[in-house]
């Protein structure tokens, strides 16, 4: 099994009103959560990325992060303070250049002796792009294309140098990039750096079986997983890859109690802390496009049509057709005799593990087992000491029967994962 640590932010994860909440932005909550993850033994440790701050109703989100450093200045510095995690950083290839990312990833791959790791992540939103001075956006269409691209002229870059070494001249010249000159960082100490891509889609699977090491995905079911894990796999194949050579790690949250009840309870009342009543609302207009102030979150749902295209929300995703959304939401109120809060808390809830030290580590474990993931990254609701419960109660089951690592054996993240060294193609 493979662990990572994410640290929480870009969403409204987080429970902000706990009094163990500590800061998004000062270096001592990195540090304490790489820390606990590598003293856990975790893979690697992830960082999410927010290029411009979000709106709705055209005001700054103030029930979501508000301030996010930039990934890898945070990961160069978490290198210093650790020795063996795994440093993922989310960098956007929509609003970055191959060389200069290439260069800066390789950096961080050489400071930290093989760690580095990059989370490939794509953007069609013009929002964000007004932010850039290429401004507006890619077609959906062309995200991936660019993206697939942009991996692959990274990868000539790093593989400009040989692996005793000497420098070679590269040229690039592609549909959406000519590069060519000379390369100024050497080989990365575990050949490439770890690629990472985060998507569901079917494109976003595609890529992924073409050309990252890990996919960082979501399910909500045993049965979803092993699904969308039969199908990733089964695409590698095509792309000349064996089944190993990409691991699958949803994104899940974990709440550990000291028996089942108790963990059961815990999580319900993380679930009412993060979706409070504002956030409830909040929920409620990115599927209906309208200003739904008006309406109480603990009482029933809208009553009216959801306004197709609304620009009410900008820099976050609105998901599907709003007018199915609308009618499974109304389809669950009904069946389950939920409020409009208790429907979106019942929505919204990402894979979760609960129970006892003992139940959580069985369940982690009959997921690997049963080929609905190959690991896991942690989302922790509090920052940054949500996965004490984690590394100190459901860690050391797992390595008592073997299920996890005891001691790191290498010194690189491809190590850690069981991927070989690139080939060198220069």
């Amino acid at each position: 099994m493979h662990l990572a640590a994410h640290f929480p932010g870009v969403n409204n994860t987080t429970v902000w009103a706990d009094p163990r909440s500590r800061s998004q932005i000062d270096f001592s909550s990195f540090e304490q959560l790489a820390r606990t993850a590598e003293r856990g033994k975790f893979d690697f440790f992830f960082l999410a990325e927010g290029l411009r701050l979000r709106e709705h109703n055209g005001r700054i989100h103030d029930l979501d992060v508000v301030g996010r450093p930039e990934s890898l200045t945070v990961l160069n510095a978490l290198a210093a303070v650790t020795e063996r995690l795994g440093l993922a950083a989310t960098v956007n290839a929509t609003f970055n250049e191959p060389y200069e990312l290439a260069r800066r990833i390789a950096t961080l791959d050489h400071l930290s002796g093989g760690r580095a790791a990059w989370n490939v992540v794509t953007s069609s939103d013009a929002f964000t792009g007004e932010n850039f001075r290429r401004g507006g956006y890619l077609d959906r269409a062309d995200r991936y294309v660019r993206a697939a691209e942009f991996v692959a002229t990274a990868r000539e870059l790093w593989d400009s140098w040989t692996p005793d070494g000497v420098s070679r001249p590269f040229a690039h010249e592609g549909p959406q990039f000519t590069v060519s000159g000379e390369f100024t960082v050497p080989r990365s100490p575990q050949g490439h750096p770890v690629v990472i891509q985060a998507g569901d889609s079917s494109e976003g699977r595609g890529f992924a079986a073409s050309a990252a090491d890990i996919i960082f995905t979501r399910h909500g079911t045993l049965e979803a997983g092993r699904d969308f894990y039969a199908d990733v796999k089964g695409r590698l194949a095509a792309y000349g890859r064996e089944a190993d050579s990409l691991k699958i790690m949803p994104g899940v949250t974990v709440v550990v109690g000291d028996n089942d009840a108790e963990a059961q309870e815990k999580a319900a009342e993380i679930r009412r802390q993060q979706v409070s009543p504002q956030n409830a609302i909040l929920a409620a207009e990115q599927i209906w496009g309208t200003d739904l102030s008006a309406y109480d979150p603990d009482g029933p749902l809208p009553d009216i049509d959801p306004v197709p295209d609304s620009e009410i929300t900008q820099g976050r995703v609105r998901h599907g057709d709003p007018f199915a959304v609308v009618a499974r939401w109304r389809a669950l109120a009904e069946a389950k005799g939920l409020s409009l809060r208790g429907t979106v808390i019942e929505t919204t809830t990402r894979q979760s593990f609960i129970g006892s030290p003992g139940t959580v580590a069985a369940e982690l474990t009959a997921f690997v087992d049963q080929r609905a993931a190959d690991g896991f990254i942690l989302v922790p609701h509090l920052t940054p000491g949500g996965l004490d419960d984690v590394v100190d109660r459901v860690v050391p089951l797992l390595q008592e029967t073997g299920a996890f690592r005891s001691e790191y054996t290498g010194s690189t993240l491809r190590s850690h994962l069981g991927l070989p060294e690139p080939v060198w193609k220069g």
